[in-house]
């Protein structure tokens, strides 16, 4: 066990918080979602203008950067830290392998996977720059759920595996506060409890919040697309809007219960509803066709890893190719890297008595394998379709992303059905998303607090549906999008140093 260090646990105005990490950190959020709000329509097109300038100016660096990650969290795991315990060698896990397997399915992906299971493949079997005018579709088929392997895949878990990892055992074996600084101890000592420590958290804090905006705007599209397929309710911002506050309100009622019995049980509860919609598309859906896929699509992505994860487009330079990966590639990583510090801090959390093998086996291999088997059913019996003839989902697609999953759900029977269990499971996923970002951010604010008072959860998770509200007014997906980018920049930039210091802590630590 490492020496105990003092915390930094902190009192602001009366409340738990870390003065200048909240002051600091809303005092930012205000001022984008204010300026969003008053400049208006015009907003839409700098967003555009500001995504397009970022990803064709550090879209090498993410590039680089998730796969220098994948790589240090395989050494990781399978190197010579592997048998180290976390919270040490006689602590216990505090959940089920089930219940710990269900929350970092439901915290790491969650409302995306249902968000875009169907139409990303859909577009990249449409369209991507690895077609030439002489593939056929099974070319295109094989091309297109390659590419989005890649984007939900090793990379994205490996990120959120070595900072769940740096967390858990800066907390667990340092005994330091549960918040990004802590990571930092190596290299700067005690100064990360003053201005060092607090800017660590204050760009933590941001990206967290806007990496979850996103996802939450997404979700609030799916679910008006969901309502207003089954009941004819209209699909518009002011819809999207109501949405994200009944939603909200019902993620605080589960962030008040806490992480046992409010995070875990909806946690476990989104795993048994998603794998009964998976096995619903499966079995009524081209089940030979899908099990042969799935097996295939595994053996591609291996075949074309590494000409795909460090794919740049350097040499072609052609505006619509670069266009393409700015959109795709380079917007996934910017928002799994913007996701980092929130998932990161929640399976940290959850992750007590685990062996470091056992944790990057865990988090690296199993919701790989859970969403790989995903996109398959979803994305491979959308192209299925395709393949038979049938474009009604690339005309879904092309209309409105956020319709895709029901009009696949048309092509079978139970369609109704169905489709209500999926705004269920949309509904259900938004609420964990929302429950845990809460949580983590008010840990972050709070000096890494277990105990911060409920009226602090309550406002930072309203805080959460009030950027993503604001974002959908004032851009859209691209808003969304663009968000991710911005605030997973300056992260992006803390995560290399972070692997610097846990990297020396860990030699520090078997060498005592």
């Amino acid at each position: 066990m490492g020496k105990k260090i003092r915390s930094d646990k902190k009192t602001f105005l009366g409340i738990k918080a870390n003065g200048p990490v909240f002051i600091v950190s809303l005092s930012i959020i205000f001022t984008l979602v204010i300026i969003t709000l008053i400049v208006g329509k015009p907003m839409e097109k700098w967003f555009s203008n500001t995504q397009s300038f970022m990803a064709n100016h550090v879209g090498w660096f993410f590039i680089l950067l998730v796969n220098s990650l994948l790589v240090f969290a395989l050494f990781l795991g399978f190197g010579k830290f592997k048998n180290i315990r976390i919270g040490g060698e006689h602590a216990k896990p505090e959940f089920s392998k089930m219940g710990w397997f269900a929350m970092l399915f439901s915290a790491g992906m969650g409302i995306g996977l249902l968000f875009w299971s169907v139409a990303e493949p859909i577009f990249h079997f449409n369209s991507n720059p690895f077609l030439n005018t002489t593939d056929n579709s099974a070319s295109a088929a094989k091309s297109a759920m390659g590419i989005t392997f890649l984007h939900w895949g090793l990379h994205a878990w490996a990120l959120y595996a070595v900072v769940g990892l740096a967390l858990a055992f800066f907390t667990f074996n340092k005994k330091l506060p549960l918040t990004i600084r802590s990571i930092f101890h190596p290299i700067f000592g005690n100064k990360i409890y003053g201005p060092i420590g607090d800017i660590i958290d204050i760009i933590s804090v941001i990206a967290t919040l806007f990496g979850l905006a996103t996802s939450l705007g997404l979700g609030a599209q799916q679910v008006n697309a969901g309502i207003s397929y089954l009941f004819g309710v209209p699909s518009s911002i002011t819809v999207q809007i109501i949405i994200i506050v009944v939603i909200t309100i019902f993620a605080t009622l589960s962030l008040i219960l806490g992480i046992d019995k409010g995070i875990r049980k909806l946690s476990e509860w989104n795993l048994r509803l998603a794998l009964f919609l998976l096995l619903f598309v499966l079995f009524v859906g081209p089940t030979l066709f899908l099990l042969k896929s799935f097996v295939q699509n595994i053996g591609h992505y291996i075949y074309d890893f590494f000409e795909l994860s460090f794919w740049t487009n350097s040499y072609k330079g052609v505006e619509t190719e670069q266009n393409w990966q700015n959109s795709w590639t380079i917007f996934y990583w910017a928002w799994w890297i913007s996701w980092s510090p929130f998932v990161g801090i929640f399976i940290a959390r959850i992750s007590k008595g685990r062996t470091i093998k056992e944790f990057i086996a865990g988090v690296l291999l199993v919701p790989t394998i859970l969403t790989f088997l995903w996109m398959t059913v979803f994305g491979g019996s959308a192209i299925y379709q395709e393949l038979l003839g049938n474009h009604s989902i690339t005309q879904a697609v092309g209309d409105n992303v956020a319709t895709a999953i029901y009009h696949l759900l048309e092509q079978y029977p139970f369609t109704s059905f169905a489709s209500i269990v999926t705004v269920i499971l949309i509904s259900s996923f938004f609420i964990t998303s929302s429950d845990s970002g809460s949580y983590v951010v008010d840990t972050l604010t709070s000096g890494g607090r277990h105990d911060a008072p409920k009226g602090q959860k309550i406002f930072w998770a309203s805080m959460e549906g009030l950027v993503a509200a604001i974002l959908l007014v004032g851009g859209g997906l691209t808003a969304l999008q663009t968000a991710s980018i911005l605030t997973g920049l300056p992260f992006a930039i803390i995560l290399v140093i972070m692997c610097f210091s846990f990297y020396k802590a860990l030699n520090e630590y078997i060498g005592k």
